[in-house]
């Protein structure tokens, strides 16, 4: 590892003789200079690993040298020696505050330059080394994160088919809704992390009807009152299978499972809330879930046309769908029709 030092003395024969023995110490690389402020100019450029400062100099003197040194980006904490001729303690205070790692005295003895400076390239080297190695280690925790948040996305999505698969909707609808939900979420002006938490959260949204028999959910006719009244508990137990998760995805996924049935008016179920009292992912959930319904073709009904479902949609703002979310959905219509091309079979559309 090739170490830069910086050596700045107005004197030329300091600056000659520190580089003759800057290069006696394996791996050093010396810059010199004469005037500070070209020292700095360099630090701030090119970077430094090491700096060997005189603290008598036209100005900028060591002390304001050190102090300006301090204040670049990447260069807090490399070890700098300040040379003095000068060993009352007020000057060495002042350097101390300044940010100096160590002292030399002049007249400079050859062997204690070389052992103290080997000492503080020893210095830096550890920490590059341990800032590489942090580096790495952030690397592969992302990476290993990434992995697994990939993993638990795979299987929310598995899951969510499954429940899916009891009853006569596709499993291409969960992908739909899913993709239709983040559409509407970056419509309203929600983050990046936001869009991609209701995309992966939004495929839970009817795991409940794991819970519902078969011969309710799966029933052809229309339900009875008491059949309908059943086949509603579905938001209450999806919440109840995903609540007190410590993902974030599934603690979203719980909030959406209780809310997606509500209606912006009040109307909906389980608990008849109205408005923004209604989680905003539910409410984008709710407009997603139902405009794919809709397009989609049933064993008890086809798919109705999309301009015809628009305009359903149109009709039921503020009465089952949050105005707001109507609003981003419709306008972002060629992306609408442009997920149902890519997303129209049960494969797992990107």
């Amino acid at each position: 590892m090739k170490l830069s030092v910086v050596i700045v003395d107005d004197s030329e024969i300091n600056l000659t003789l520190f580089k003759h023995l800057v290069a006696r110490i394996e791996g050093l690389e010396a810059h010199c200079f004469n005037v500070s402020e070209q020292a700095l100019a360099w630090c701030a450029s090119a970077g430094a690993d090491l700096v060997i400062v005189d603290y008598m100099m036209p100005a900028p003197d060591g002390i304001a040298f050190m102090r300006r040194l301090r204040s670049m980006a990447g260069l807090e904490d490399i070890p700098a020696v300040m040379v003095t001729a000068n060993d009352l303690k007020e000057v060495r205070y002042s350097a101390l505050q300044a940010g100096a790692t160590d002292f030399l005295t002049k007249p400079v003895d050859k062997n204690e330059f070389i052992a103290r400076i080997r000492n503080m390239a020893t210095l830096r080297r550890n920490q590059r080394l341990l800032a590489d190695r942090a580096a790495l280690l952030a690397v592969e925790i992302a990476a290993a994160t990434a992995t697994i948040a990939a993993r638990e996305r795979e299987t929310i999505f598995r899951l969510a088919r499954a429940a899916e698969y009891r009853d006569p909707d596709t499993g291409a609808h969960i992908t739909r809704m899913a993709h239709y939900s983040r559409l509407i979420a970056a419509g309203l002006g929600l983050d990046a992390a936001e869009q991609q938490l209701i995309f992966e959260a939004a495929p839970m949204h009817d795991i409940g009807k794991v819970g519902i028999a078969d011969h309710i959910l799966l029933k052809p006719d229309k339900l009875t009152a008491d059949e309908l009244a059943v086949m509603q508990r579905h938001a209450a137990i999806g919440h109840a299978i995903l609540a007190d998760s410590l993902s974030p995805v599934l603690q979203a996924a719980a909030a959406i499972a209780l809310s997606h049935h509500e209606k912006f008016d009040g109307s909906g179920y389980p608990n008849g809330v109205a408005g923004e009292a209604i989680p905003l992912h539910g409410r984008i959930v709710a407009l997603a879930d139902v405009f794919d319904a809709l397009t989609s073709d049933r064993p008890y009904k086809s798919a109705w046309d999309v301009d015809l479902a628009a305009s359903y949609v149109r009709d039921q703002t503020g009465a089952h769908f949050d105005p707001r979310c109507v609003e981003a959905f419709l306008g972002a219509w060629d992306q609408v029709l442009a997920i149902r091309r890519r997303c129209d079979s049960d494969a797992l559309c990107a």
